[in-house]
């Protein structure tokens, strides 16, 4: 049964094992959380209802509302991980109108479309990369032993007979070699297939993707292949060839086919900033709408067949998450037709000073705990005593409050600024192998920068 990389059953994850796995990297926002958790529940149910209504089941679009840095495309993209899916996350504001310079809404089923086959050609190589080592070692022992040709005579005044003889012993003992390591450094020159150049130029600015052209295969099939001599050790050698070998094994048409139903089934795009898109409309050149925007992109999330160079994808079934801040406009700013199509809104509240706590030190991939494991690789050893989380935090909300809210990521500028002389020095000084953190350097290095709110609007 199919794994993700979480070692969960994707087909056994209930809605409260994901938030519980969610609630590992993401600190609050439990609405938004249960929210996610049962659209992608639902995406299985879906997988089990009879064949007729599964095509009348909708994905439950949603929209996520709150300020930056409160864990909104963190949410999808944890929940893209948990299913095991293909995620595209794209910035409403970078599309334009059709008719217009820029990219066509439609590019971005092309997108996830190429990360769905990404997705499942890794797994397909993974799964005959032992196959694929096999034979490229025999490769390589052809070379290191070429197979002797023989001339063998059948008849008396007959023509001979070419036979291949290869030494047997001598080629299982270079193979034991080969496999320990031994002849790593000996130089092989060997052919690999090279790749035919495309004029790229020729589709003007928009490109063959956004064509739905497969340019390499178009090319492949005037151009022949040709080969190149490449010179390297037999270290790098094996994995060159395992890796075109690995090509030759898995069938490029079964993991086309396997991709566009994963992405029709369980494919997510996180459209991001669509708040930029709503409201009035603004002119960016000549007569190029937000509005304009969302029309295009109706039909997408409604559900319509996009021509990738893969073949036709229907979005009928992707789920699209939106978010946005919405301070300057509101989700009644989006025309009527793209409301109905995101029914479920969840409001992402701001973060508190107990929630920056939290985001500090609890999450798997806490901030705290990714500066220690870079210190850690000089030798030093960081420690922050609770006190001096508690000031990173209080300064944190402060800022946020003072200049401009941008949640989370505001810890990051503090933690820089604060670790900025640590970070220089440790490689070139003798510094102490273990350095504790405390409340009073942390306010000596940012008390300063705080109280001068115009200094803090640059540097924090």
């Amino acid at each position: 049964m199919k794994k993700n990389d979480n070692g969960f059953d994707i087909k056994s994850l209930t809605p409260s094992q994901i938030v519980e796995e969610l609630d590992k990297y993401i600190i609050g926002q439990d609405e938004a959380k249960r929210a996610v958790a049962i659209a992608l529940r639902n995406r299985w149910r879906r997988q089990q209802v009879k064949q007729g209504l599964r095509e009348e089941i909708m994905p439950n679009n949603i929209i996520l509302i709150g300020p930056t840095g409160v864990g909104k495309t963190e949410i999808a993209r944890r929940l893209a991980r948990l299913a095991n899916a293909p995620f595209l996350k794209v910035e409403a504001s970078k599309y334009t109108e059709v008719g217009y310079v820029g990219r066509d809404v439609e590019s971005m089923v092309r997108e996830v479309t190429d990360i769905a086959v990404s997705m499942i050609k890794s797994e397909k190589v993974a799964l005959v990369q032992d196959k694929a080592q096999k034979l490229a070692d025999e490769k390589i022992l052809d070379i290191l032993i070429p197979p002797v040709k023989k001339t063998v005579r059948t008849e008396a005044g007959g023509n001979g007979e070419e036979q291949i003889e290869t030494n047997e012993a001598t080629r299982e003992r270079f193979r034991n070699k080969l496999k320990n390591g031994e002849l790593d450094e000996k130089m092989v020159e060997f052919d690999i297939t090279a790749e035919p150049t495309a004029m790229m130029q020729v589709f003007g600015p928009f490109g063959p993707d956004d064509l739905g052209i497969n340019i390499q295969e178009l090319f492949s099939n005037v151009l022949p292949k040709k080969k190149k001599k490449r010179k390297m050790s037999i270290k790098e050698a094996r994995v060159v060839i395992a890796q075109e070998e690995s090509q030759k094994l898995i069938d490029i048409d079964a993991i086309i086919k396997e991709a566009i139903y994963k992405v029709e089934n369980s494919g997510i795009i996180f459209i991001d900033e669509i708040d930029k898109i709503a409201g009035p409309s603004s002119k960016q050149g000549p007569d190029v709408s937000r509005e304009g925007v969302q029309r295009d992109l109706l039909p997408i999330v409604e559900g319509s067949t996009v021509n990738t160079k893969y073949g036709s994808v229907r979005s009928d079934h992707i789920l699209f998450v939106a978010s946005g801040a919405f301070h300057a406009a509101k989700p009644s700013d989006l025309i009527p037709e793209l409301q109905g199509r995101f029914p479920i809104r969840v409001e992402l509240r701001s973060l508190t000073e107990e929630d920056f706590v939290k985001i500090l030190t609890l999450p798997e991939n806490a901030l705290l705990k990714q500066y220690s494991a870079l210190l850690q690789s000089e030798g030093v050893e960081i420690e922050f005593n609770n006190e001096s989380i508690g000031e990173i935090a209080k300064v944190a909300t402060e800022v946020n409050e003072q200049v401009e809210n941008i949640g989370a990521r505001r810890l990051h500028t503090i933690i820089t600024t604060l670790l900025e002389d640590i970070l220089f020095n440790v490689p070139d000084k003798n510094t102490k192998k273990k350095i504790i953190v405390t409340k009073k350097m942390v306010q000596d290095k940012l008390n300063s920068i705080v109280k001068n709110r115009d200094l803090s609007k640059y540097i924090l």
